[in-house]
């Protein structure tokens, strides 16, 4: 499978650009990671839809930034039942960073994914996570080996693709946690068809992520039904207002909760 870069909007090909001048770590990690599989049943069992939710300052798609205490945020969005986090830690595009990450990890006790543009196996060594993610278009022909050397070093490899070809290069991989972005990174543009689409292609032994484009509880819904065991969502739990007057992200817990509780609740 090639990466052709031409036909990427100009703000990814940007972040790809940014990504691959960026250093690896300065000494190989080992990760004794949180099961994501386990949170997952957990939050089955307690009748939530399983949430990664994401703490995303700011991104090339969404217009201004949170400066919240990135401790504060996952704090109140496992409040709200997430089951998992994911946590930028690409600085330039995304003002995210491997400190805010570790930070997260340290204050909570769910499993949290590192969400950035990996494309070399010393990237990552940059920071301790449970889960790190690697996009199938970009890193291409070393998919596998990146997912050998991100197991070797005992993360959980979320392999993100778009397409049947890219699903078929993650299982080839043996890709045991795969997302679907929804969100086409050639135009920028999002369908929820795309999960749609891919889904009933992906064997059962998959646990299989619902990403980008998930706004509303009827989203998540439509996504669940459509074989989602798991929504990864951003933008929709983030772009709360204000945090209330205790100072602990009160309305992305309330956020959140929209999200994890869709299957039990009428959407008001």
């Amino acid at each position: 499978m090639n990466t052709p870069t031409e036909d990427l909007a100009p703000a990814v090909r940007s972040i790809l650009d940014a990504a691959a001048e960026r250093p690896g770590g300065d000494g190989r990690v080992s990760v004794d990671a949180r099961p994501l599989s386990e949170a997952f049943a957990a939050a089955e069992a307690d009748g939530r839809v399983p949430v990664i939710a994401e703490v995303k300052p700011t991104s090339p798609t969404t217009d201004g930034a949170r400066d919240d205490d990135p401790v504060d945020l996952a704090e109140a969005m496992v409040a709200g039942g997430a089951a998992a986090l994911s946590v930028l830690t690409e600085p330039e595009h995304f003002g995210g960073s491997v400190e805010n990450l570790r930070r997260v990890r340290e204050a909570v006790d769910v499993p949290v994914l590192r969400k950035d543009f990996v494309v070399r196996e010393d990237q990552l060594d940059a920071v301790e996570a449970d889960l790190v993610l690697l996009i199938a278009r970009f890193v291409g022909d070393d998919l596998a080996d990146l997912v050998t050397a991100a197991r070797d070093r005992g993360f959980q490899p979320l392999v993100e693709v778009h397409t049947r070809e890219e699903l078929a290069a993650a299982l080839s991989a043996g890709a045991e946690v795969v997302g679907v972005n929804n969100r086409d990174l050639a135009r920028l543009e999002v369908d929820l068809s795309t999960f749609e689409t891919i889904a009933p292609e992906a064997p059962d032994r998959v646990t299989l992520i619902a990403e980008s484009g998930i706004a509303t509880p009827a989203d998540a819904r439509r996504m669940r039904e459509a074989g989602a065991d798991g929504l990864l969502i951003g933008s929709a739990i983030m772009d709360a207002e204000d945090e209330d007057a205790s100072g602990t992200g009160g309305d992305v817990a309330a956020n959140t909760r929209r999200f994890t509780a869709a299957e039990t609740e009428e959407e008001v």
